[in-house]
């Protein structure tokens, strides 16, 4: 099973969850930039949730599927249609053998999640099919999606068997489930997020108004954002002294001041040390809020606690544990 790529969109690339155990040698997680969303949309199709899926970034592609197939689109609302007519996000679609799914405007969020039951079958490489662009590995010869690309697809779990069973008619050309998952697994992106961060290493080094502006001043992310981070444009923040500072780890929302005062937070793409001083450190559970900003888009950060920032984690995987389960009992239950 396979499907085809007629047009590539803007950045289509094939991503997992990234690519672990390597950072010691300078090989970066890389992975779904939005790792919530592409999680939601492998289990609406049954998939183990590290399975690879696509990463459709504000412009999305046009996709012929050259068998049928169940898939799940999730994140941002690229305004997504198939043969023709408008597809919902959020649920298991199924889509008959020479379906075209295609992509209009960008109404909200930045990075939408295609998952196809069976996953991306790509070659792995270091435990990973995530694509890492800028060392050109991984995903579909390491690089973007291009017009003619084809990709193998796997073979269904039994939950994606049984999901595309339910949906399957040769009366239409797809359909797709009446259920959906909770607005708190799939929100909707919002166009000033207030982003939650926890106060970083370095950040007593910066002078008391730096701090407060820290968290009361909006930021815009500007044209220099790509998966690697976000250039900020708004208060200038000032170190009350300026040491030379070691190379250290830095990981996926790590806020850097570099000389000039400007902010830079960091994406999944991320090196892997640096040497500018860490303000602030978003939180995990709020990755996926950052990853579906927009250039031109305003941001705002809040502060909270270590233990608020695991409760909110705990939380998460909570339901996400309950929607597999409820998925599964779904297909279970439904004759």
């Amino acid at each position: 099973m396979s499907l085809r790529i007629l047009r590539p969109g803007l950045l289509t690339t094939v991503q997992d969850l990234g690519r672990f155990g390597y950072q010691q040698d300078g090989i970066i997680v890389s992975g779904a930039a939005d790792a919530v969303a592409l999680r939601v949309a492998n289990l609406l199709v049954g998939n183990d949730e590290h399975a690879a899926g696509l990463e459709l970034t504000i412009l999305g592609p046009r996709i012929r599927f050259e068998a049928d197939h169940l898939i799940a689109l999730t994140g941002a609302h690229l305004s997504p249609s198939i043969n023709g007519q408008p597809v919902s996000h959020n649920r298991a679609v199924w889509l008959a053998a020479g379906a075209e799914l295609a992509f209009g405007p960008a109404l909200a969020g930045c990075r939408a999640y295609l998952a196809v039951a069976g996953g991306v079958a790509v070659p792995v490489v270091l435990g990973s099919r995530a694509t890492y662009l800028r060392a050109g590995f991984g995903g579909l010869h390491g690089r973007t999606l291009r017009a003619d690309d084809e990709l193998p697809i796997g073979n269904p779990s039994e939950t994606g068997s049984a999901l595309q069973q339910q949906l399957a008619t040769r009366q239409t050309a797809w359909a797709q489930t009446r259920w959906t998952p909770g607005p708190s697994l799939c929100p909707t992106p919002r166009p000033e997020p207030v982003i939650r961060a926890l106060r970083g290493p370095e950040y007593e080094q910066f002078s008391t108004e730096s701090q407060l502006r820290f968290w009361h001043e909006p930021f815009t992310v500007t044209a220099e954002a790509d998966r690697m981070g976000y250039r900020l444009q708004g208060p200038t923040l000032e170190r009350l002294v300026e040491p030379e500072l070691l190379s250290s780890a830095v990981t996926f929302g790590t806020v850097q001041v570099p000389a000039g005062g400007q902010a830079i937070v960091l994406l999944a793409d991320h090196q892997t040390t640096g040497g500018y001083p860490r303000i602030a450190q978003v939180i995990s559970v709020d990755f996926a809020v950052l990853a579906q900003v927009r250039p031109g888009q305003a941001i705002r950060f809040s502060e909270v606690t270590l233990a608020e920032a695991q409760a909110l984690y705990l939380a998460r995987e909570r339901r996400l544990r309950e929607l597999r389960r409820g998925i599964s009992a779904h297909v279970n239950l439904t004759p």
